[in-house]
């Protein structure tokens, strides 16, 4: 088992920044990948970034590219998502959770993130 526990979440005008956090603990992660996803009311679960643990390759969807980067510290076994310039359409329940193989298996409770305009 894995367990993800997210941060960082909040209100936020637009324009502004956050950064999310995610820590895992339980089973390694190192050859896992771990993503990023939203889902806002009434909206489908989106990936918004990944990265691959082990080398640190990154994933950032189409919506958020320029805007949102996915990085991590191995030795804390946390990832970040840095989230900048956002938008009132960023209104979402951020979601991390890890892939160890073809599909996301372990997900944390979320986090809430509001930009007002």
């Amino acid at each position: 088992q894995v367990q993800l526990v997210e941060s960082g979440g909040g209100l936020v005008q637009a324009g502004g920044s956050l950064r999310l956090s995610c820590e895992a603990s339980g089973r390694t992660i190192s050859s896992y990948t771990m993503g990023w996803f939203r889902q806002a009311p009434g909206k489908e679960r989106e990936l918004v970034a990944a990265i691959r643990w082990r080398d640190g390759v990154t994933y950032v969807a189409d919506s958020v590219k320029g805007r949102f980067a996915i990085s991590r510290v191995n030795a804390k076994n946390t990832a970040y998502l840095q989230m900048n310039s956002l938008k009132p359409e960023d209104t979402a329940v951020y979601y991390c959770a890890v892939r160890p193989l073809n599909t996301y298996d372990f997900w944390g409770q979320g986090t809430q993130v509001t930009v007002s305009s």
